[in-house]
């Protein structure tokens, strides 16, 4: 195993067996998220994606109390007090953002405890969210005279629709992983105790299969979800093409023939 540390300690990076795993490492604030750590989330990603051999990635929180429980509001007086702020707020930490909105390989949320705000936004940036029974979720920005982003509200409508949108976003209430599951928010939700094993057949399963599959395939959902005007349709084909002239490919075939599991190399 390999490890790696940004922000100061607070973001904390591995790789093992084909997966980049982040962790939130702030639990005496239940993993909230400051500037530097939006900043070491990007770093993170960036050592991931310029590795072959890591096949997806898992974001998951420190400790037992929180996946990520929103932005780190003591920073908002200094950060964010105000809209010039919030723009500047929203510079610091778009690259991040934009690297986990656009990442090419597959990325797992990995949820225990409190999922709230931002937390919740970098969840649904995810590919897939598994949740443990004891995890709790909501987005308190009627509560605190905010309001979230478009392509925040965007991913939001795009996994619930938008009466759970409306709901969630206007009550600003908490609600369970069950609530969660039943909306379509998360993917899956398991037993605290189940958590790890569940995550961790999942990513034994995508670091097996294709690479050039999983980043086409993942590319033409988001662009199923996006305007038409916004679809880079080549770039869709020419990502097909290279999937059906890869050697994988022709592993995929001779696997299938020789009954014997695939080997791919991405290439």
């Amino acid at each position: 195993m390999s490890n790696f540390e940004f922000a100061d300690g607070k973001i904390l990076a591995s790789i093992e067996g084909g997966v980049g795993k982040v962790v939130f490492n702030q639990p005496e604030k239940r993993n909230a998220m400051s500037v530097n750590m939006w900043e070491g989330m990007g770093a993170a990603l960036d050592l991931f994606a310029e590795d072959p051999n890591v096949r997806c990635v898992v974001l998951t929180g420190a400790g037992d109390k929180a996946f990520v429980s929103g932005a780190d509001i003591s920073q908002f007086e200094k950060v964010r007090n105000n809209a010039d702020a919030q723009k500047e707020y929203d510079r610091l930490t778009s690259a991040g953002r934009l690297k986990l909105a656009t990442y090419e390989k597959p990325v797992i949320a990995q949820i225990r405890g409190f999922c709230m705000g931002g937390g919740l936004g970098i969840a649904m940036s995810t590919d897939i969210r598994i949740a443990s029974d004891d995890s709790q979720f909501g987005i308190p920005a009627a509560k605190l005279s905010i309001a979230y982003g478009f392509d925040m509200v965007r991913a939001l409508v795009d996994l619930v629709g938008p009466a759970h949108a409306h709901m969630i976003l206007m009550t600003g209430e908490r609600f369970d992983a069950k609530e969660a599951e039943r909306i379509g928010l998360v993917n899956k939700v398991v037993p605290v105790g189940e958590l790890e094993a569940t995550v961790a057949k999942l990513t034994a399963t995508l670091a097996n299969n294709a690479p050039l599959s999983l980043k086409t395939n993942k590319q033409t959902v988001k662009a199923v979800c996006m305007d038409r005007a916004d679809r880079d349709m080549e770039k869709i084909k020419a990502a097909m093409a290279a999937c059906f002239d890869s050697e994988d490919y022709k592993e995929g075939r001779r696997a299938f023939m020789e009954k014997r599991k695939p080997v791919f190399t991405g290439r």
